[in-house]
């Protein structure tokens, strides 16, 4: 196992375990709001802490960004980890078992390794940079697909963005009227993972920030899908829109959803 693997591992289940705790006490669980639909509990911080320092033991001087603290710069620049010590927080809060660990590194602007953990299921997927992606200990490839018949896709609603709400169900209606189905679970993280073990055999997104979707990008990308934003090009770490999917159900979500773009997401 790469090196760094290993440490994203040990600490995506250290932080499943302040996880796991917390879940069966949410009475106690201390949730406040940081912006509209948008809420952070102290085990996120909790799990955070978890994760920030088995990286620290063994990687002093790197670089991480975290969904709750923000950058916590390291003298070695050219290494960063992105963490979402629990992406799917509003699941967690309310009991709905489905949230993750997600943890990517970059090695100068590029994601190596990437952990997507799953603490109520004991679901590991992770992938390495040309090594392909892994679900616990087996190979997992995308689905195959030719078209978007009897596909199942999986989205988010844009519920921080509520602006591209218009143009977002243009695109969920003309795709629901092509496909098999649609899923909404609440975690961009699992359900790129999910594509990635051919669960879902494409996931839509708008909004999203790059802890939410650094590590599952390159799980779908090492199981043999392709990723890209919702113009078919290569922006979606920064602008947060992303279509991922076996490489024809990506090809086709693209093809439906860029004729019916604003102009604020074709950017």
């Amino acid at each position: 196992m790469h090196p760094m693997q290993t440490i994203a591992v040990r600490a995506a289940r250290a932080a499943g375990q302040t996880i796991i705790r917390a879940f069966a006490e949410l009475d106690k669980v201390e949730v406040t709001a940081k912006g509209i639909n948008d809420y952070v509990t102290n085990v996120d911080q909790e799990a955070e802490a978890a994760i920030t320092y088995q990286i620290r033991k063994s990687y002093p001087d790197h670089t991480i960004i975290g969904e709750e603290n923000g950058e916590n710069k390291g003298e070695n620049k050219d290494y960063i980890w992105i963490i979402d010590p629990l992406d799917g927080t509003n699941n967690f809060v309310r009991g709905i078992p489905h949230f993750a660990v997600s943890i990517a590194v970059q090695y100068k602007g590029k994601t190596e390794v990437a952990v997507v953990y799953d603490p109520i299921r004991d679901e590991l997927f992770s992938a390495v940079r040309g090594k392909g992606a892994k679900f616990n200990d087996f190979r997992m490839r995308v689905s195959k697909h030719n078209d978007l018949n009897g596909t199942i896709l999986g989205t988010g609603f844009p519920f921080k963005a509520k602006q591209h709400t218009e143009t977002y169900m243009k695109i969920f209606g003309s795709l629901f009227t092509q496909c098999a189905d649609l899923r909404r679970a609440g975690s961009a993280a699992l359900d790129l993972a999910y594509v990635g073990a051919g669960r879902l055999d494409g996931f839509f997104e708008i909004g999203l920030k790059p802890w939410d979707i650094a590590a599952g990008e390159l799980i779908v990308r090492e199981a043999g899908g392709t990723v890209t934003d919702f113009t078919g090009n290569h922006g979606y770490m920064s602008s947060g829109n992303i279509i991922a999917g076996a490489p024809k159900t990506t090809s086709a979500i693209v093809k439906v959803a860029r004729p019916l773009l604003s102009e604020a997401l074709k950017r």
